[in-house]
């Protein structure tokens, strides 16, 4: 009996470290995720933010496991946003240091720039 409370809370454990936005879809019926798609149109760039991963290794003023969005802001210019939107989707590694960042093919085009111009939008 110990052992499998201890299975279930490790389980769950794992679940609350993935992504957020698997939580909530995952559950819904097809009809619900569909009808509320076009809803996450309206989002701006942080609230797209807010619906992903990206606090686990991103702050706006503070260097995480990833860099700051105010180190990327000023790395980086608006003739960089489609790069840094495919950086969102694809994933990366090797620019500010070791550990890749994880790909979220979930996100469109779209909002991915959203979110880029946000994160210039901290620019110093």
């Amino acid at each position: 009996m110990k052992k499998l409370l201890l299975a279930g809370v490790t389980g769950l454990l794992i679940l609350s470290c993935s992504k957020k936005e698997n939580t909530a879809v995952e559950s819904l019926p097809s009809e619900t995720v569909a009808a509320s798609e076009p809803a996450k149109a309206d989002l701006s760039g942080e609230q797209i933010i807010g619906t992903l991963d990206c606090s686990g290794c991103h702050a706006v003023n503070e260097r995480m496991i990833g860099p700051s969005y105010r180190e990327i802001a000023e790395k980086y210019s608006d003739k960089d946003i489609e790069l840094l939107a495919s950086k969102i989707i694809e994933g990366g590694s090797g620019v500010w240091g070791s550990v890749p960042m994880a790909a979220h093919p979930q996100v469109s085009k779209e909002d991915a720039k959203k979110m880029v111009a946000y994160i210039l939008s901290q620019k110093k």
